[in-house]
């Protein structure tokens, strides 16, 4: 597992602490104590977090520890968890060029805007983003619902028309998925 990065921010004691045991840690320890150079480090380190005794304002990856005394043990286990919380949030986004896809709440997002799309939609637009060209309708619907046969459907088409309607409605995109002569894209 990739070493986590662990900042400790104006907490020279618990620092001290973890530096001894740092060997028998999977963080890499920094002891931090202004906020340019938090920025700083945040901006540069991409698995962080940072421990402090109070709440930062614009700063993400925080773990406030506000509770002493605490069993180091039970620090640790905290520690892990958030570190564990920051990577499954990481992994549940997917950013398709201006908008943002939430796997966990299955919403595209554009800034504020946020539209509620089903498991088959967002399935479609990941099958889409990963292509850099055009995908035929037998391609999505041997690979997004499983069909091999050549069935005269319009399964796909339909789809494709009701998201592209969603899209318009909540976003006023009428360009996010392009058709082909050869098929869809995502532009």
């Amino acid at each position: 597992m990739d070493k986590q990065n662990l900042i400790i921010f104006k907490f020279k004691s618990l620092y001290e602490i973890f530096e001894e045991l740092e060997e028998n840690l999977n963080f890499k320890i920094f002891d931090i104590s202004n906020e340019k150079t938090l920025k700083d480090k945040s901006n540069i380190l991409q698995n962080y977090l940072i421990i402090t005794k109070k709440k930062i304002d614009d700063t993400n990856n925080q773990f406030i520890l506000n509770q002493i005394p605490i069993k180091l043990s039970k620090l640790i286990e905290n520690l892990n968890i958030q570190f564990l919380k920051i990577q499954f949030s990481k992994k549940s986004e997917i950013i398709i060029g201006k908008y943002k896809i939430d796997l966990n709440s299955r919403k595209l997002i554009l800034k504020d805007l946020m539209l509620k799309l089903t498991e088959k939609e967002i399935n479609i637009l990941i099958y889409l983003f990963k292509s850099s060209s055009p995908i035929a309708v037998d391609q999505l619907q041997s690979n997004v619902w499983g069909h091999h046969t050549k069935l005269e459907t319009h399964t796909v088409e339909t789809h494709i028309y009701r998201l592209r309607k969603k899209i318009l409605k909540a976003f006023n995109d009428n360009n996010f998925i392009i058709s082909h002569k050869n098929g869809y894209q995502i532009k």
